[in-house]
Formats: C-alpha cells, structure tokens, sequence
C-alpha cells in the first residue's frame, strides 16, 4: 500500500481467517500465559506480545501502526495526549542538565512545557526565530544539546517551518530534529521525507477529527544513528540497568527509540492512550484522507474573504500569496496546509471579542482543527499565562484571532463571519 488514501482505510488492523473485520477494542488490563516462562520472556524484552495496557495493547498498536504508515516510519507509540507525546519524544533522549533548541512559535502548552515544567526537571531550552538565517539559529546550540524541537506549522501564529533548514542544522550538531506535525497531518506534509527524525501528533486534532478523543502519537524514521553520537544518548546507547543491562541501539537497530520510549517512560510514567479512544481515533483515521482536503478548500476560501474585508486589519493563511510562508507552504504542503486562519480585526482586541461573542455556527471553544468550524482568542484564552512581549515571541498578536475551519458549506461559514462582524460593529 503506498497511497495515503488507502493506508487511512486499510492499515493497522489486518485480520485473519474468522476475525472482526473491523478493529476491535482489547478492554482489557491484562493478558494470559500458559506458563511464567512465557511472561518472563516479555519482561525480559525477549519476546513480543502483551501483558499489560500500559505498556502495549493490540488496540493502540494497530493504530500506531497505521499512523507510522502515514508518515513513513518504522515505528510509532500512542500517548495520552499530544502534550504527552512532546513531553515523552523529549525526555526519551534527555535528562537532568540537558539543553535543547527549540522554535519559538509554537503552541503555549508545548511552550510552557519546556520553559517551565522541564526547566524544574533541570532541562533548559533556547528558543529560536525560526526565519533567522541558519548561521544565527546555530548559536543557540550547546555542547549539552540533545535535539532540535519545531511544528511543521506552527499553533496558532500559522508560522511554516523550512524544515530541510532545521534538519541540516541539527544533524551538522549531531542531535535529532522533532518535529510536531498535528496541524499538517501526513495527508499534506511527510517530514521524514525532508530530513526529520521523529514526528509527534496530537491525534485530538484533524487525526480524531470529531472532537471526541484526546490523544497522542510519537513516530521514529528509523534515520538517526543514536551509536554514531553514542556519547549524547547513553540511554540509547549505554546498558539500561532496568532492564538487565539492555543496549536499546543494539538491541533493537532502528527500533531502539520508540522500544526505549515504551519499556522505560510508559513503564514508568504510564500516559497510556485507552484502548477505546484508540478504537475511536482509527474511525477519524479512515477519513483523514477526506476531510483535510475539505478543510483547506474552505479555509482558502475563508482566508481570501477575510483578506478582502475592510474590517480586518490582517490575516495570516499560507495558502495565500500574499503571505510571507506561502513558498515554503508550496515546496513542503503543495496540496495544501490546514484549516486554520490567523487573522486580526481593525477594531482591536476589544473588538475581536465582541465578534467571537455574535457568532452563531463557530463556537468560542478551546479546541481546533475538528469537523466544526471553532474560534479562540490566544492571547485570552491558551496562551493567557503570558504577557504581551511573550505573546508576540511566541508569534502570538495579542488581537490573534484562530479561527479553525471546517468542513460544513463555506458559504454558511462565511455568512457567520459576515453577521458577526456586523454585529460587533454595532
């Protein structure tokens, strides 16, 4: 299977002889052996097979199978969630008294993550322009540093990431480049094909699709050679104690990122994604395929009335050429990128509440990037821990509005927007 379409409808699941033909949910904590041999064997990472769902289950697997499919790597880990996904790609290959370099626009969770939570773990992180030249984005780099961190396109400031960039800078300083590719999906951007080492999803995205599961994902490429800069990944490249003196890199050859990830930060850290919102996650998977394409035919369409209004000060959507990302947005998503819009209104950040308020078919909700059209004020609402000079580092303008289209008629869509700036204007 090499198309994208059918890997969505086909992969994951493959059943045998009298088996669901659709994937079913292994509910289950726990799974029988004949003898304590056989359970030895997979405690011992001798042998595959399952034992307990914090670990692995048959459910999530499937589904990690079909988005490693996607996006062409060898082998993928379902999370919690998508900010367990950053957290665990990070920590798999960092520890106390580590640095990693990371893009600045990115979405405030991710950002808080690594600016406060794991700076209190004793991992600090510099944050970097992403459009600054490669030569001023390579001082940010330490001896102490272990990876290179950005989003294919940035939440919610819409920023495109020339990823060949950042995958040259971080090889010719010997770390990985992660990159966070929720809001382009495999279906428009492919990192590993453009240098990326190891992707990270937030499935609640247009992965789920509906708004019904939170969720994660990790996917290794299998590309970085963790024993050539053995001396920078012990864990990958020394004995684990844990495990009886396993090396994970000769253990397990291009496995060993995401094996390590599962045997040691799920064993102990346990943000396992259930099995029944990996059951529900594969249903949104099977239309991944269809929906992205409709939500950026109707965010182009979006972006373009808004670009043309006298009321909106500015709008920022990479399929618009006039937008600074709109080459990059070519070279890496020339089928498209998202569904989502950043814009601003004339009256200010006043205003701009005022029109989420009167809108009718959007919700104000703290989501994005599901089948219904949603709205959020950044600055008030996600990124509302940080002030105006952090807001605007990160890419966020303080009267951002993200605006998530989706995939109902555009003509309705544009038609709310056109009553609600009325309406605000009164």
């Amino acid at each position: 299977m090499n198309h994208l379409e059918t890997i969505c409808i086909q992969s994951g699941w493959k059943p045998e002889k009298g088996e669901p033909r659709v994937l079913p949910i292994y509910q289950s904590t726990t799974f029988k052996y004949d003898n304590s041999e056989q359970m030895a064997k997979l405690f011992d990472l001798e042998a595959e097979g399952y034992f307990y769902t914090r670990l692995q289950n048959p459910t999530n697997d499937a589904v990690a199978r079909k988005i490693c499919e996607l996006e062409g790597g060898v082998a993928a880990m379902l999370t919690s969630s998508g900010q367990a996904a950053n957290f665990y790609a990070v920590l798999n290959i960092c520890t106390e008294g580590d640095h990693i370099v990371s893009s600045a626009p990115i979405y405030g969770g991710t950002s808080n993550l690594f600016t406060v939570t794991m700076k209190k773990m004793g991992i600090e992180v510099t944050l970097v322009d992403p459009d600054a030249p490669a030569d001023e984005i390579a001082k940010a780099f330490q001896p102490n540093t272990k990876a290179l961190f950005a989003e294919t396109i940035s939440n919610p400031s819409l920023v495109v990431l020339d990823i060949e960039k950042f995958a040259d800078l971080a090889h010719s300083h010997g770390v990985p480049l992660i990159i966070d590719n929720t809001f382009a999906t495999p279906i428009n951007c492919r990192p590993f094909e453009f240098g990326a080492d190891i992707v990270t999803h937030s499935t609640t995205k247009y992965m789920d699709g509906h708004a019904m599961t939170v969720g994660g994902c990790i996917v290794d490429s299998g590309n970085f050679d963790w024993m050539a800069h053995g001396d920078k990944f012990p864990g990958l490249t020394t004995p684990d104690d844990s495990y009886h003196g396993i090396v994970y890199a000769e253990r397990f050859g291009k496995m060993a990122y995401i094996q390590k990830a599962t045997a040691q930060l799920m064993r102990d850290l346990g943000s396992i994604q259930s099995p029944q919102n990996a059951f529900l996650l594969n249903v949104g998977l099977e239309t991944l395929h269809l929906r992205v394409p409709r939500h950026c035919e109707n965010a182009q369409k979006v972006a373009e009335y808004l670009e043309a209004h006298p009321q909106v000060a500015w709008v920022n959507y990479p399929g618009l050429k006039s937008s600074k990302y709109y080459d990059l947005a070519q070279k890496y998503m020339p089928r498209g990128t998202c569904g989502v819009i950043a814009f601003g209104l004339k009256g200010g950040r006043d205003f701009s509440i005022r029109f989420m308020d009167e809108l009718k078919l959007a919700c104000i909700v703290t989501h994005v990037a599901d089948a219904r059209t949603c709205v959020l004020h950044p600055a008030s609402h996600t990124h509302r821990q940080l002030n105006d000079e952090q807001l605007r580092t990160a890419g966020v303008q303080p009267d951002l509005i993200r605006l998530s289209v989706g995939i109902e008629n555009v003509e309705d869509i544009i038609a709310d927007i056109e009553q609600a700036i009325d309406a605000a204007e009164k």
